[in-house]
This record gives structure tokens, C-alpha cells and sequence, in this order.
């Protein structure tokens, strides 16, 4: 058998407590969730022109807003993770979830532009526990041949809220009169999220499996390898989206209303491509869906490389970015909480931290190095590079999910 031809997920012995109708409503919760909190990954950026003119600063200052938020939402992964396994999910997201909300009221009442970024900072800290809450929840609500697309739809949800206040808050703006009000709405879905889940979201029993060292679960080679995965799909992703807009505006003359929807279909084909994913990994092996997706990536990375590109080539650059980020990722957390089912929540943490950094690292560094040789060129053969190069971790990742009752 070849290095990469590993055999389909195997339906394993553990498997959830609930039953098939209790699943869905878990499953469905989840993504309310997913969708209420992911929407503050992005949703000063469309209102950033009439942030801009109201507090007076520049695009370098805005850039910071989206720092902020992601700084602390990784910040929040490894702790959130461990806090998540000793509590529980359920206790731990109606928090985080109300959190959000006075993180966006917050914004809506901001007075200055240093309160603005307190409060990007202030929002990330709860969307980081959000989302290793939910993934673990799901994690153990769907425990069972129906986990890897569950996690897709969940991983879905959170690309579907990311883009959809992209294409939503500028007409939200006009009808509301306002920036303010807009930010209100965020909190508002934020609050509606967390009475769904407080009054219909299943109680879901984390068991009593041994949580296992902690310095292990962090030093932990697999874990890492999936990091490096994250970092090559999602992290990729975001990047690519930030600048793609950049370069079909002000390289390829696209309108900036176009040019935008393009932008963000590198974020919307998650929602399709997620659960997409999850569904593959039930019928092939883990390392031929991480290696194809990542040969997407790449290759539509190199797509931006010649000089002069059509409109027609820029897009399909986009979606095989768009589809190949998706593919792996409900793969790549079902493993990570299979690797530590004691320190589900923890481990999925580490993962997508990793691929964080790679939005916080990335991000500056093409825009450096366009400055740098004048092109983008360089900037997009780097990141196709990065994704060829994680090619060959693969390899060193199991083939097989770990028995349970492991770490």
C-alpha cells in the first residue's frame, strides 16, 4: 500500500448517547451557534469607510480591527479548550455567546477609535471559546459514523456567517441609518443564539475519559502536523481572500462591488465545501483528501502568477482556493479531538490556533512583499509554495483514527 493509499474512516465503537433525532437538534444548535458568533470575525470591515470617517484614522488602523479579533481568538483557543473539558460546552458557550453580545454593544456605543479596537479585542476573547465549545460539542453529540459531516456542517456555519455580513451589513447600514445600529443587530443574533441554546440544544455527557497530560496533548506530533494542515487550508483562505480584492481592484480594474463577491467566495464555498469534506472522509482515507485539497489550493494560488490574467482565470483561482481550504476541515478536527478525547476541546484548540497565526503572519508578509518586487506575484507563488511544501507532512500524519478510550 502506498504512502498516501489509506483506507476509508471505519465506523469506530464509541459512539453519542443521544438519539438520531437528538443529534440533528445538536447539530442544528451547533450551527446557530457557529453562524451567531463567526459573523464578528468580520462584520466591522464592510462598516470600516464610516468607522473611518466618523473616528478619523487610516486603512493601517482599520487593519487592526481585524487583528485584534484575531489575536485573542487565538489567544483563547488553548485556554478556552481546557476550560471547555474540565465545564462543558454547555455552560461554557451560553457565556461565551453573551460575551459576544456585550463585546458588539460595546462597539455600537464606542466613542473613540481606541475603544473600537478594545472592544475587537474584547469580542475575539468570546469568539475563541465559542468555537472550541461548539466543535467540541459536536465532537461528542455525534460521536459515530455521523461526526465527520456534522463537524463539516458546523465548519460550514462558520464560513456562512463570516460572508454573510460581508454581503449583508452595507444594505443593514442604509436601512438602519447607521453603523451603530448595525452593530446592535450583531449583539442582538449573538443573545438569539445563546436562548437557542440554552432552551433547545441537548445535554450532552463528555463521559469520564482520563484527560492525559496537558504538556503531552501540546507537544503532541500529530497534533501539529494538523496544525500545519490549518494553516495551509484556512489560514491560506483568509489570506487570499483579504487580498484577492486588492488585486482585482487596483491590478485587473475589477469594480469594487464585483471584485468584493469574488473576494468572498473564497469564505462562501466553505459553507458547501466543509460538509463536502466530511462526507469524503466517510467513503477515502485522510491523506489523499488532505493531499488533493491542498494541490487545489496551491494551484490556484499559481493562477494569480502570469502577468496579465483574465477575469475567468482570477475566479477560478478563487474557487479552488474556496473548495480545496474546506475539503480537509472536518477531517482535520475530528482527528485532533480523536487524538485526546479527554482534551477534545484543547486539542482542537491547538489546531486552529496554528492557523490563525498563519492569518496574523500571512496577511502583513504578502502585502510586504508586494511592496517589496512591486507584483503580487511573488506574494501568491509563496503561499502555492507553502501549500505544496505541507504536502509533504502528509505522509507522517496516521492513516487510522486512534481506538477509543485513548489519551
Amino acid at each position: 500500500m502506498s504512502g498516501l493509499g489509506d483506507s476509508p474512516v471505519h465506523v469506530v465503537a464509541r459512539s453519542s448517547s443521544l438519539s438520531g433525532k437528538a443529534q440533528n437538534a445538536a447539530v442544528l444548535c451547533g450551527c446557530i451557534v457557529a453562524f451567531a458568533y463567526s459573523a464578528n470575525y468580520t462584520n466591522h470591515a464592510p462598516l470600516a469607510p464610516a468607522l473611518m470617517r466618523e473616528f478619523g484614522f487610516n486603512n493601517a488602523l482599520a487593519g487592526f480591527l481585524t487583528t485584534g479579533i484575531f489575536a485573542t481568538h487565538a489567544g483563547m483557543q488553548i485556554p478556552g479548550g481546557y476550560i471547555v473539558d474540565r465545564l462543558g460546552s454547555k455552560r461554557v458557550l451560553l457565556f461565551a455567546l453573551i460575551w459576544v453580545a456585550l463585546g458588539n454593544l460595546g462597539m455600537a456605543f464606542a466613542g473613540a477609535y481606541w475603544q473600537l479596537l478594545f472592544f475587537k479585542i474584547f469580542t475575539g476573547m468570546g469568539t475563541g471559546v465559542c468555537f472550541v465549545g461548539g466543535a467540541r460539542y459536536i465532537h461528542e453529540a455525534t460521536a459515530g459514523p455521523r461526526l465527520h459531516v456534522a463537524q463539516g456542517f458546523f465548519g460550514g456555519s462558520i464560513q456562512m456567517g463570516a460572508g454573510f455580513v460581508i454581503l449583508v451589513e452595507p444594505r443593514l447600514y442604509l436601512l438602519l441609518h447607521g453603523w451603530r445600529s448595525t452593530f446592535l443587530v450583531c449583539g442582538a443574533m449573538a443573545l438569539t443564539a445563546a436562548i437557542v441554546w440554552l432552551a433547545a440544544s441537548p445535554t450532552v455527557e463528555f463521559g469520564a475519559r482520563p484527560p492525559g497530560r496537558f504538556h503531552e496533548m501540546l507537544l503532541a506530533p500529530q497534533l501539529w502536523f494538523l496544525g500545519l494542515m490549518q494553516m495551509a487550508t484556512f489560514g491560506i483562505s483568509v489570506v487570499v481572500g483579504s487580498w484577492v480584492v486588492i488585486v482585482l481592484t487596483k491590478v485587473m480594474k475589477v469594480p469594487a462591488t464585483r471584485a468584493g463577491l469574488i473576494g468572498s467566495l473564497v469564505l462562501l464555498l466553505g459553507i458547501v465545501s466543509r460538509p463536502l469534506g466530511g462526507f469524503l472522509r466517510r467513503h477515502m482515507g485522510i491523506r489523499p483528501l488532505f493531499v488533493g485539497s491542498l494541490l487545489m489550493v496551491a494551484l490556484g494560488c499559481f493562477l494569480f502568477l502570469p502577468s496579465a490574467i483574465s477575469l475567468a482565470t482570477a475566479l477560478s483561482g478563487v474557487v479552488l482556493v474556496g473548495i480545496g481550504i474546506g475539503l480537509p476541515y472536518a477531517a482535520m478536527f475530528s482527528r485532533a479531538g480523536a487524538l485526546f478525547p479527554g482534551r477534545a476541546a484543547a486539542a482542537m484548540g491547538l489546531v486552529n490556533m496554528l492557523g490563525i497565526l498563519m492569518i496574523l503572519g500571512g496577511a502583513p508578509l504578502v502585502g510586504h512583499l508586494a511592496d517589496l518586487t512591486g507584483s503580487f506575484k511573488t506574494s501568491f507563488a509563496v503561499l502555492a509554495g507553502f501549500s505544496l511544501a505541507t504536502c509533504a507532512v502528509v505522509p507522517l500524519i496516521d492513516r487510522e483514527d486512534p481506538a477509543p478510550g485513548g489519551k
